[in-house]
């Protein structure tokens, strides 16, 4: 098999970790981009000796941790709003990196412990206590108020219990667009976990796109088909959690989205 044709299934899922650690589509997508263009240029920093997904998650990581201090890669399409480099090399720069890649590793993108360790370029124990220090970090955050767009019963309850075991208050949960709207007309939440597809065939995006038109707040997705929102090809959401998921996921992302909206604020 081609080095191309090994990767390629990967890449949905490394703009997925890598928005998630930058918060950001357009950082997250460019960094994967720096490092396409590092490995067309030299092919042998995809280790063939490791199953494909390590291999370019830790070629990747190279890229990461040699870009992330200097300077994030600017967007390919046009000119950047004002500000846009400082903001985001201030929120890159406040980042606690090395436990919540850790976490992000093991928890979001489903690596296991030896595998991540490889990744990071760390022994087994030392990414265990990184794991174990993030999962202490998740209830450092302030409790917030958090919105559940979801259609399904089973799941809104499940994301419930996720959010009020960290911590945080569920503010409502809504199956329709027009339900969505109202609700934060009411009050804004701290947090919104979205559904794609809601009850009435309305969009979650849709109805997320226009609450981002009036406030900036945290958003996480949560769809059966990750890699259709993944393709780096247009504005697509910043975090994803991927249907079925687990509890340690769910709370990965949270964790995160909280901890980069307050590095944001922070820097504004």
């Amino acid at each position: 098999m081609s080095l191309a044709h090994a990767i390629a299934p990967h890449l949905p899922y490394l703009r997925r970790y890598a928005r998630a650690l930058t918060g950001n589509q357009t950082v997250g997508d460019g960094f994967v981009r720096v490092c396409l263009e590092a490995i067309v240029e030299d092919p042998d920093i995809i280790d063939r000796e490791l199953p494909p997904r390590v291999a370019l998650y830790m070629a990747f990581h190279r890229i990461w941790q040699e870009r992330r201090d200097k300077s994030p890669p600017r967007p390919q399409d046009g000119p950047t709003r004002e500000g846009y480099r400082g903001v985001i090399s201030r929120k890159l720069s406040a980042l606690a990196p090395a436990s919540r890649e850790a976490l992000l590793l093991t928890s979001m993108e489903g690596f296991s412990d030896n595998e991540a360790a490889d990744i990071l370029g760390l022994p087994l124990l030392g990414l265990r206590e990184l794991v174990r220090q993030a999962m202490k970090e998740m209830t450092e955050h302030a409790p917030t108020s958090v919105l559940i767009m979801e259609d399904e019963p089973i799941i809104s309850l499940d994301l419930s219990l996720i959010v009020e075991e960290m911590g945080h208050h569920v503010q409502g949960i809504v199956v329709t667009r027009e339900d969505a709207l109202r609700a934060v007309r009411t009050s804004w939440p701290g947090l919104v976990l979205a559904d794609i597809q809601l009850a009435d065939g309305s969009s979650g995006i849709d109805a997320v796109s226009e609450m981002l038109r009036e406030r900036r707040l945290p958003v996480i997705f949560i769809t059966a088909y990750p890699e259709r929102l993944l393709t780096g090809e247009r504005p697509e959401p910043t975090f994803l959690v991927t249907k079925p998921f687990t509890p340690d996921a769910v709370k990965a992302a949270i964790s995160q989205a909280l901890f980069l909206a307050t590095a944001e604020a922070d820097a504004a």
